[in-house]
């Protein structure tokens, strides 16, 4: 008996030992981790992402002056889904009065994105983030995730999670250019 005991006081001792071991090596990487998680009155990151509907780029820079909603999705994404008719059916309305969607796909397969866009015949700019370094950039997390960006290149509101029709006719007037609000 005295044998077992001895071994199980050996395996609980190694196994604290891991545990202990890993969590100071967590607190250590994250320590080290020097990107602040994004929030309203930072700088939007610039990247740049070539367009799925078209051949050319869109870089965040280049929309200054506009009211921006970066919105990060997945075809696999329920709550992506339920979204994107709103998006587009505000794109529509809004795009005239100065305000921009980037949605931007964390797929992995260009083709399924392809067709979900044009399933859900979408008209505002889709880019593929392929290798996920806009994701990265963004510190999205989870899916979706929107962030609507000021006239000035500032965030605005990040939104974590879905959004209804309402709420996002009220994040677009956040972000309205001052010479279109009427």
């Amino acid at each position: 008996m005295n044998k077992n005991k001895n071994k199980r006081l050996v395996f609980r001792t190694v196994i604290l030992s891991i545990l202990v071991v890993a969590t100071i090596l967590a607190l250590y990487i994250n320590a080290q981790n020097k990107n602040p998680i994004l929030e309203a009155g930072d700088v939007a990151p610039n990247f740049m992402l070539e367009r799925l509907d078209s051949n050319e780029s869109i870089q965040i820079d280049q929309l200054k002056g506009k009211g921006v909603m970066v919105n990060f999705w997945a075809t696999y994404c329920e709550p992506c889904k339920e979204e994107m008719p709103y998006m587009e059916k505000l794109y529509k309305v809004y795009k005239d009065k100065g305000i921009e969607i980037v949605a931007v796909s964390v797929d992995k397969n260009k083709m399924v994105i392809e067709n979900f866009y044009n399933r859900y015949n979408l008209s505002f700019p889709l880019v593929h983030d392929k290798k996920g370094t806009v994701m990265e950039l963004y510190q999205v997390v989870p899916l979706p995730t929107s962030y609507f960006i000021n006239p000035d290149g500032t965030i605005e509101r990040v939104v974590k999670g879905a959004i209804t029709l309402n709420r996002l006719e009220s994040y677009f007037k956040e972000i309205l250019p001052k010479e279109s609000e009427n």
